[in-house]
C-alpha cells in the first residue's frame, strides 16, 4: 500500500480490501505492463549453447532477445551447460549449476515481486547476488558432424531455485526442441510469458506446450516438514497433465545412498558452514549432492556459498583452489578428476559413485583418512579426519535399512530421511530461538511518546547457562558434546545469518507494537494541548513512520496503517487552513524519499519556517537524514 494523500473515501475503499487481495491486485498491474513482465518473474532467459569446433562452447541463442547477459555470465554459462569432458555423458542428461551474477548490474525491476519473496521460507528466497542454471545436455553420436557428436545444452536462467519445476519444465520441451528448434522456443517463452506471478501458497495453472503443470509454490507459514497435496477439481481433470508435488526439493534418499552411514556427520559439516567437496562422475549426481546437503539442515537457511556443478573455468577457482590460506565456507560439486589433487588440502572431501536406488541394504564404509585420497580411482566415501560431536543415531540407519528390505518406495525413504533431519534440525535451533526470544523488550515498556526500546545483545555464555535446562535433550534423544556443536555454530557463516534474520523481524516487531500504541492514542486531543510547531513535527515523524513501513514491508495488522492515516488526516485538518496547504500540497513522495530526496525535504521544511517563522522545527529523525 503507498503511502499518499488521498480523499477519506478512497482511504476507506483501499483499506476494505484485504491484504492477499490488494498485493495481488497491484502485483497483477505490475506484470501487464510490458510484454515479458510474467517471463521475467519465472526467468531471466533461456539459452543455447552448443559446440563450435574453433571456439569451443558458445552461447547460439538467448531468448527473449532483449534479455541482458555480461560477458563474463556468457562464459559461466557456457562453461557450466556442458559436462567436462571426462565426464563422457551420452544420451540425455539433466543438472544444475549456480554462478555470481556480474556487479553493477540492475537488480529485479518487479518491486512487487520482491515483495512476494518476504512470504516464501527462508530456503526459498532469492540471493539477489547469484542466478541459477536448469540444464538439458543432449549427446549422440551423429557421423555428418565433424567432430562425430552432436553436443547441445539447452538451459534456463532464472534467480528462482525451483529445482524440481524447472527441471520438470525442460524433461517436457527440450527433446521436442531438438527437432524444431527455434520456433518451438519462442512458442516456449510465450507460454511461460502467459503463467500467473509465483504467489507463494496460491495453487498455480502452468501452460507449457500442451499440457498444464499443477503448483504450489510454499509459504513461510506452512507447518515445517508438511506437504501440501495439489488437489484436482472435476472440471480440470481433463487439463490438468501434470500435478508437482514439489517444486524445489530433491530425491533426498538416492542422493544420500552412496554416503548411507555418514548422514548424521554431514548434518554436522553442513550445519556448521565447513568446506565440503563432492566428487561425482557426472554433472547430475554432482549437483543432487550438493542440493540434497544445503536442504539438510532446512527450515534453517545455509548462508554459505554453494556451486552445484563447479569446473576450472569458474571465476572463484583460483580463490578457491589456493593453498596460501584456509578453504572458504562452501560446498562444491566438481566431476573433473584434476579436483583430486587440486583441493587434496580440503578438511572434508565426499566421493560418490553412481547414484542408484540400491536392491540391497548399502554396506558401511568407514570414514577414510584424506591421505587416502590420492587419484581418481579413490573408493566412494567420506574422506575427514572430523570427529562429530553427537553419537550416531542408529535408529534412523535401521529405519531405512529395513525400507530398502521391504521395498519400501524410495519417495517414502525420502520422507523419512526430510522428518529425520528437520527433526534435528528443529531440536538444535529451538534453544536458540527460546534465548533469542528473550532479547525481546516487554511489551508494556513500548511508549507511543518513546522511541522503540532496544533489543538486549546476544551473550553466548549467557546463552550456554540455559542449556542445561533447557537444552536440545527436551526435544531430542541423541546423546554428545552439544555444548560444543553449540560453539562451534556460534561461529559459523549460518549462525551470523540465522540471527541478522530473527534481529531484523524482532526490531521489525517493536516498529509494529510501537505504531499500534500510536494508534490507540488520542492524538488529535494531543495536537490541541500542544503548539503548532510539535504538532507539525508529528504530523512528520507519523508520515515518515508510514512511508518507512510500507517500504519495510512491516506486518502490520491491515487496520492499523488506515487508522494512523486517519490520525494524520485528523490532525492536519484542525490547523489552520495555510498551514493545511503546505502539509497537504507537497505529497509524501516528495519528502520521503522520492524525487530529489534531501533537497526537496530541506525546500519543504524552508517552506514551513519561512511561512511561519518557525525558530524550531524537527531537530531529529526524518530532518536530520
Amino acid at each position: 500500500m503507498a503511502v499518499r494523500e488521498q480523499s477519506q473515501s478512497g482511504a476507506l475503499s483501499a483499506a476494505s480490501r484485504s491484504p492477499c487481495e490488494a498485493e495481488e491486485a497491484a502485483l497483477g498491474r505490475c506484470l501487464s505492463l510490458l510484454p515479458w513482465d510474467r517471463f521475467s518473474a519465472w526467468l531471466h532467459c533461456v539459452c543455447v549453447v552448443g559446440f563450435d569446433l574453433e571456439l569451443g562452447q558458445a552461447v547460439e541463442v538467448i531468448y527473449p532477445q532483449h534479455s541482458k547477459l555480461t560477458d563474463k555470465e556468457k562464459t559461466s554459462i557456457c562453461y557450466l551447460s556442458f559436462p567436462d569432458s571426462n565426464s563422457g555423458c551420452l544420451g540425455d542428461t539433466q543438472f544444475c549449476f549456480r554462478f555470481r551474477r556480474s556487479s553493477g548490474r540492475r537488480l529485479s525491476l518487479h518491486c512487487m515481486l520482491d515483495q512476494l519473496d518476504g512470504d516464501l521460507p527462508v530456503s526459498l528466497k532469492k540471493d539477489p547476488a547469484y542466478y541459477y542454471g536448469y540444464v538439458y545436455f543432449r549427446q549422440v553420436r551423429d557421423k555428418t558432424l565433424k567432430r562425430g557428436y552432436f553436443q547441445k545444452s539447452l538451459v534456463l536462467i532464472s534467480k528462482l531455485p525451483y529445482i524440481h519445476l524447472f527441471h520438470t519444465v525442460l524433461r517436457h520441451i527440450a527433446p521436442e526442441y531438438f527437432e524444431k528448434n527455434e520456433p518451438f522456443l519462442e512458442a516456449v517463452c510465450s507460454d511461460v510469458d502467459h503463467w500467473p506471478p509465483p504467489v507463494p501458497g496460491k495453487t498455480l495453472n502452468l501452460p507449457i506446450m500442451g499440457i498444464i503443470m499443477k503448483v504450489r509454490i510454499p509459504t513461510c507459514h506452512d507447518k515445517p516438514g508438511t506437504t501440501h497435496i495439489v488437489q484436482f477439481t472435476h472440471q480440470e481433470d481433463t487439463q490438468i497433465s501434470i500435478a508437482l508435488p514439489t517444486v524445489h526439493e530433491v530425491d533426498l534418499f538416492r542422493c544420500f545412498c552412496p554416503v548411507f552411514f555418514h548422514i548424521q556427520m554431514l548434518w554436522e559439516l553442513v550445519l556448521l558452514g565447513e568446506p565440503v567437496v563432492v566428487m561425482a562422475p557426472s554433472p547430475s549426481e554432482s549437483s543432487e549432492t550438493v542440493l540434497a546437503l544445503v536442504s539438510c539442515i532446512s527450515p534453517l537457511k545455509y548462508c554459505s556459498d554453494f556451486r552445484p556443478y563447479f569446473t576450472i573455468h569458474d571465476s572463484e577457482f583460483k580463490e578457491y583452489t589456493t593453498r596460501t590460506q584456509a578453504p572458504p565456507s562452501v560446498i562444491l560439486g566438481v566431476t573433473n578428476p584434476f579436483f583430486a589433487k587440486t583441493l587434496q588440502h580440503w578438511p572434508h572431501i565426499v566421493r560418490i559413485g553412481e547414484i542408484k536406488l540400491p536392491g540391497e541394504v548399502p554396506k558401511q564404509v568407514k570414514v577414510k583418512k584424506l591421505k587416502n585420497l590420492k587419484t581418481l580411482d579413490s573408493k566412494p566415501g567420506v574422506y575427514t579426519s572430523y570427529k562429530p560431536y553427537l553419537n550416531r543415531d542408529e535408529e534412523i540407519i535401521k529405519q531405512l535399512q529395513k525400507g530398502v528390505q521391504q521395498k519400501r518406495p524410495a519417495e517414502a525413504q525420502s520422507v523419512i530421511l526430510r522428518r529425520y533431519f528437520l527433526e534435528l534440525t528443529q531440536s538444535f535451533i529451538i534453544p536458540l530461538e527460546r534465548y533469542v526470544a528473550s532479547l525481546m523488550p516487554l511489551q508494556k515498556s513500548i511508549s507511543p511518546w518513546k522511541s522503540p526500546p532496544q533489543l538486549r545483545q546476544f551473550s553466548q555464555e549467557e546463552f550456554m547457562k540455559t542449556l542445561e535446562k533447557a537444552g536440545p535433550q527436551l526435544t531430542s534423544g541423541l546423546k554428545g558434546d552439544w555444548i560444543g556443536l553449540y560453539r562451534h555454530f556460534l561461529k559459523s557463516p549460518n549462525f551470523n545469518g540465522w540471527f541478522r534474520t530473527r534481529r531484523k523481524e524482532m526490531i521489525q516487531k517493536l516498529e509494529v507494537l510501537h505504531l499500534e500504541a500510536l494508534c490507540n492514542e488520542d492524538l488529535l486531543l494531543w495536537s490541541q494541548k500542544h503548539t503548532e510547531v510539535e504538532t507539525v513535527d508529528l504530523v512528520l515523524k507519523l508520515k515518515n513512520k508510514l512511508f518507512q513501513a510500507d517500504r519495510e514491508h512491516l506486518p502490520m495488522k491491515p487496520d492499523t496503517m488506515e487508522k494512523l492515516q486517519m490520525h494524520i488526516d485528523a490532525i492536519i485538518l484542525a490547523l489552520p487552513d495555510d498551514l493545511q496547504d503546505i502539509l497537504l500540497k507537497t505529497g509524501n513522495d516528495s519528502f520521503l524519499g522520492g524525487g530529489n530526496g534531501a533537497g526537496e525535504r530541506r525546500l519543504y521544511y524552508f517552506q514551513l519556517k519561512e511561512s511561519y517563522g518557525l525558530l524550531r522545527l524537527y531537530p531529529e529523525g526524518v530532518a536530520a537524514q
